[in-house]
């Protein structure tokens, strides 16, 4: 295949717990995910079986097209069944590529339609520059990613099926009498790791997305481009030894003033554009005492909860993020869109929130939210590191 641009080298570090960046390096340049896109082809798995539509032992038929992938794979056989869990396990360890495309078809019909709903799922997730075109990650021109988009992906595997994440630590997995050892070495040598995938295509380079945890800290870093996996298994312990070692930038608090309130869920797609908007123009064009409150260092943690629905570089998308979130919530007084701003390195990082929330309303907002298929994780109180001023700011939704 003639490749649309060259290996990129490039990586990203963020906070699992709040999706902030820790370091980068190019980490918006656009490159091929080669069998990172298992990830979402995985995602998509673990939402069908949380939502109850297919279950772990239910048998997937493998078609001529899904036996024909080129390896790596499980040399599953047309016309065979294997179980939804032993294609788990394929993609998990051995990358098999014959399985990602027996779940594709399995949950999708085709693996086009499949792949349709993969990049749908990963706009929604605010993955504004990953294209799939297949379950694998074999080489296909219109398959993209970026580093960042990456590992919002691991982060979102990792928050939304805490239970299912565990199958990335498997070490090895048995199939027909043929043992597969998991491809992602540093889980035996790097403390703290455990998980999550490896990739590689000749026109990505060598790719590996990875979680590690270290006393009571979570990290995920992305590393795309390397020229073998033992380089690309360095950089990868370099960045995350460095970034354990290491502070995250402090925060500051942008509070969305003046803005409409939400509209009620099933609205148009015109109104959440335009609601969006107005929230953007509201960020924009803060008030005297919300510039003032940006401008303020960070103050005692807030008592109240929050959930957070996306980390972006352009403030008009956080904007845009947590106004349509909002909107897919019940009103309920007090509740209050923020934008959180990080530095990392030549840019700002716009963290878009809800806040002003209970324990009980956060955990119902990310449970609605994950069922739409967006962005969310709960913040607690000690993440809070703002509350939303109410001289600066008027509710989004009463």
């Amino acid at each position: 295949m003639t490749s649309a641009w060259a290996a990129k080298h490039s990586s990203i570090v963020i906070d699992a717990k709040t999706g902030q960046v820790v370091s980068e390096s190019n980490a918006d340049a656009v490159t091929y995910p080669a069998s990172l896109t298992k990830m979402m082809t995985l995602y998509l798995t673990f939402d069908a079986l949380e939502h109850k539509q297919i279950t772990l032992d239910q048998h997937f038929p493998v078609s001529a097209h899904a036996a024909a992938q080129e390896p790596t794979k499980l040399d599953l056989k047309a016309g065979d069944t294997i179980a939804v869990h032993d294609l788990i396990l394929g993609l998990v360890t051995q990358s098999a590529n014959d399985a990602a495309v027996v779940l594709a078809e399995g949950l999708g019909g085709t693996e086009h339609g499949f792949a349709e709903k993969m990049t749908r799922t990963a706009h929604a997730m605010g993955m504004e520059h990953t294209n799939f075109d297949n379950a694998s990650g074999l080489p296909d021109p219109l398959q993209r990613t970026t580093a960042r988009d990456m590992a919002m992906l691991a982060r979102h595997l990792y928050l939304d099926f805490p239970a299912e994440y565990k199958y990335f630590g498997t070490e090895q997995f048995t199939y027909h009498g043929v043992t597969y050892g998991n491809h992602n070495h540093l889980m035996n040598s790097f403390r703290g790791m455990d998980g999550i995938k490896t990739g590689f295509i000749r026109a990505s380079g060598f790719n590996l997305a990875a979680s590690a945890v270290r006393d009571n800290r979570r990290l995920i870093g992305v590393v795309m481009g390397g020229q073998s996996a033992h380089s690309r298994d360095r950089k990868m312990a370099s960045l995350l030894n460095s970034a354990f070692a290491g502070n995250i930038a402090p925060e500051t608090q942008m509070v969305a003033s003046n803005a409409k309130p939400a509209t009620k869920r099933g609205q148009s797609e015109s109104t959440l554009h335009a609601l969006a908007h107005h929230a953007a123009h509201a960020v924009a064009n803060l008030s005297p005492i919300g510039q003032a409150e940006a401008a303020t260092p960070m103050r005692k943690p807030s008592s109240s909860w929050g959930v957070q629905v996306g980390a972006y570089r352009r403030q008009a998308s956080a904007a845009h993020a947590g106004a349509v979130a909002l909107s897919h919530l019940p009103a309920e007084r007090g509740k209050t869109v923020v934008l959180v701003t990080s530095h990392a390195k030549k840019h700002k990082i716009y963290q878009a929130r809800i806040v002003n929330l209970t324990e009980k309303q956060a955990q119902n907002a990310c449970r609605v939210l994950r069922h739409a298929h967006r962005a969310c994780v709960v913040l607690e109180p000690s993440s809070m590191q703002m509350a939303a001023s109410p001289a600066a700011s008027k509710n989004l939704a009463e």
